[in-house]
This record gives structure tokens, C-alpha cells and sequence, in this order.
């Protein structure tokens, strides 16, 4: 008893001893966890450096010039002027008749006083007679070149036959004829009726031979018949045509049936 129990107080202390020098599991364990927890605890709250990026500039645009096309450089032509043609002038030099046609058988178209200025439009065939716009008609008319003053050249002005005025109040002869007796031509035809206040007789415009020549007359009548002298010789065919008159113009003509 006595031994036992001496063993018993003497061992345990030498337990408490070694249960003091030696940690026990469940210690160790708990220390262990502790530790663990403690290491990633720090492990945690330390912060892993982070590379911070370096921030990329962005790439500078560099403006493109605009590039301004180079203009292409059109030649003007040159242009040349057109000389403007002057009309040669005129001036009467006496009272004179300005009238519808080349010739002293035409109807008056207006009266001319010394001093009357007008532009030279047209001549007839020998210069002999002038179609001109004067000043103070607002028509042209034939002028004989003997009664004005010409101011330019009118030979280059070019030769012009206008239609004659026309009226229709009558119509135009009938029954026309003409007959040759040598150099003679005798052309007759029926009367036409118009008032005494209207009527101004009979107009013939022929192509005639004459001297070789083959020339244009006109002939005023004041009758129903007239004889034209017409020679043979001549380059070309003579003819003409008839025309009834009346105090405002002239009606459709009649061709000469020319023997």
C-alpha cells in the first residue's frame, strides 16, 4: 500500500513534468490552426503590389493637309470685233417724191424737202434709184439718187426689189393680150372699175431688150393698152406683168402672154 502508493506520488509529478514538457495534440493542433488563420490573416490584409499601368498617351492625329487642286488655266480666245457696216447717208438736196418702187411710174410714198437726212438700205440694179429709211417716215422708199446728197460708197450695198403695197379693194385686169409688130410689142387688156377717187391707172414691170441689153422698165398707163418697144439680140427671154393700181397699192398681177 504503502509503495503503491509512493509510486502513484511519485509519478505524477513526473506526468505533470512531462505533460508540461511536451504539448499535447490537441495543443498543437489549436496552436497550428491558430497559426494557419494568423498567416492568412496577415497573408490577406497584405497587399500584393499591383503593377499600375502606365497610361498610354493617345497617338497624336496629325492633320492631313487639304490639298487644294491647282486651277487649270482656260485661254480666252481673243475676240476679234466684227466691224459694225455703215450705211451710207443721204441728204436731200430739193423737194422730190420718195416712192413705192425704182422709177417715176410708182405710186408716191411721201414727200422729201431739202434737208432731209436718211440711211441708204438697198439699190436698184444701177444705183440710179435708192431705197431709204429717212429720218421722219417710219417706212423705207425708193429716192432717186439725182435728187440726194450721198455720204458713202452704195455700190457695195445690195441690189433689192421689195414688194410692192397690195391691195385687195379691186381685182386685178383680165383679158390681157399683146402682140408684136417688129420691134413693137402692143399689150392691151379689159378695164378694171374702181372709184374715180381710187383709180390711178395701170402698171406694167417688163424684162425688155433694148440696144443688146436685157432691161427692166416699168410704165405707168392711163389707159387699157400701151406699146413697148422690145429688139432682138438679146441674152435671155423678155416678159412682164400687168398690174390694175388703185391709191393704196397695187393688186395681184397678170403675166404678159409675151410674143
Amino acid at each position: 500500500m504503502h509503495s503503491r502508493t509512493l509510486f502513484y506520488g511519485l509519478a505524477l509529478p513526473a506526468l505533470t513534468l512531462a505533460a508540461c514538457a511536451r504539448p499535447s495534440a490537441a495543443l498543437l493542433a489549436s496552436d497550428t490552426q491558430t497559426a494557419t488563420r494568423t498567416a492568412a490573416s496577415t497573408s490577406t490584409r497584405t497587399a500584393t503590389a499591383t503593377r499600375t499601368p502606365t497610361p498610354t498617351q493617345p497617338p497624336t492625329v496629325t492633320a492631313t493637309p487639304t490639298v487644294t487642286p491647282t486651277p487649270t488655266i482656260t485661254l480666252t480666245p481673243t475676240v476679234t470685233p466684227t466691224p459694225t457696216f455703215d450705211f451710207p447717208d443721204v441728204t436731200a438736196k430739193m423737194q422730190a417724191h420718195c416712192r413705192y418702187g425704182p422709177a417715176t411710174a410708182y405710186l408716191h410714198a411721201g414727200d422729201l424737202y431739202p434737208g432731209d437726212h436718211g440711211l441708204v438700205w438697198n439699190r436698184d440694179n444701177g444705183s440710179t434709184w435708192l431705197w431709204v429709211r429717212f429720218d421722219k417716215l417710219w417706212y423705207p422708199c425708193w429716192v432717186a439718187a439725182s435728187v440726194v446728197e450721198v455720204q458713202g460708197d452704195v455700190s457695195r450695198l445690195r441690189v433689192y426689189y421689195p414688194a410692192l403695197p397690195h391691195s385687195t379693194l379691186y381685182g386685178p385686169p383680165r383679158n390681157v393680150t399683146a402682140v408684136r409688130q417688129g420691134d413693137q410689142v402692143i399689150v392691151s387688156w379689159s378695164s378694171v372699175w374702181m372709184t374715180e377717187d381710187d383709180y390711178r391707172g395701170y402698171l406694167i414691170e417688163a424684162d425688155i431688150c433694148q440696144d443688146g441689153r436685157l432691161i427692166f422698165m416699168a410704165v405707168h398707163i392711163d389707159g387699157i393698152s400701151t406699146a413697148l418697144t422690145d429688139q432682138a439680140g438679146c441674152d435671155g427671154s423678155s416678159g412682164g406683168k400687168l398690174y390694175a393700181v388703185e391709191k393704196h397699192g397695187y393688186t395681184d398681177p397678170v403675166s404678159i402672154p409675151w410674143p
